[in-house]
């Protein structure tokens, strides 16, 4: 058994242009085109919310659809997420008044629709949304994600010149 060692002039320059386009990439265009791809998702969310909001109350479950930004996650672990979610969502009936902020007004009970009780069948509008949208949020996010990586290419390039 031997070892071999080799080294290549200019590589520290192609290691720096290689960190800062992954940093680059991961965190600035990877958050972006997560971002896109979770849009598409919310969007079926609020298409099928639409079917669900009575037009008679000022609640609409569909006007609290958001896409939120998870830095806990980021922090904790590096991994880029963003959340689909419905505002006001982590609240109980138990808990007036804590929702009346949100555009479409207190919707806590959104929870009771998707999921169902025992008096009430489940009226599901967020699960078959992802369902549906799973390819195509994929394919977003690697077509975006493919031109962040493009244009960091490039602007790596550009500095080099």
């Amino acid at each position: 058994m031997f070892d071999v060692t080799s080294s290549i002039e200019g590589a520290e320059a192609l290691t720096k242009t290689m960190d800062a386009v992954s940093r680059d990439v991961k965190y600035k265009g990877g958050r972006a085109a997560l971002r896109k791809a979770a849009n598409l998702v919310a969007k079926t969310v609020k298409e099928n919310a639409l079917r669900l909001d009575d037009p008679e109350t000022g609640e609409q479950i569909s006007a609290n659809v958001a896409v939120r930004w998870s830095p806990k996650k980021f922090k904790r672990s590096g991994d880029l997420m963003f959340r689909v979610g419905i505002l006001g969502g982590a609240q109980s009936k138990d808990m007036p008044g804590k929702g009346k902020g949100n555009p479409g007004g207190e919707t806590w009970y959104w929870r009771l629709l998707e999921f169902g009780t025992r008096n009430m069948q489940a009226q599901p509008f967020m699960r078959p949304a992802l369902e549906r949208n799973t390819r195509a949020a994929t394919a977003e996010f690697m077509r975006e994600a493919k031109r962040s990586i493009e244009r960091a290419v490039k602007k790596a390039a550009k500095g080099k010149k």
